[in-house]
């Protein structure tokens, strides 16, 4: 018998302290990164993070947590949404 697999849907939250800190939960997957984006799939689309010296303190693919800091500009949502097998973290864990 083949097993089914479970897919826990997080609420999505953005929660921004003083445009440095960022922790965002209900992310599906990562695109890309770097020091001045971040790109996630959430359920609600695509969600690109914009700043200077961004950094990912934390991510949690079970729960869908993400933690970063840096000098955040902007959040800009598209409606984009994760293909199956497609982002950073699918390709890393394979």
């Amino acid at each position: 018998m083949a097993e089914e697999k479970k897919i826990f849907k997080a609420p999505h939250n953005v929660i921004m302290e003083s445009r440095r800190n960022l922790t965002i939960t209900g992310v599906m997957d990562i695109d890309s990164f770097d020091e001045e984006s971040v790109i996630v799939f959430t359920e609600l689309g695509e969600l690109t993070i914009r700043g200077v010296n961004l950094h990912i303190n934390k991510i949690d693919v079970n729960t869908g947590d993400l933690s970063m800091e840096g000098e955040i500009e902007g959040l800009y949502y598209s409606e984009n949404r994760p293909q199956k097998g497609g982002g950073f973290f699918a390709k890393l864990f394979r």
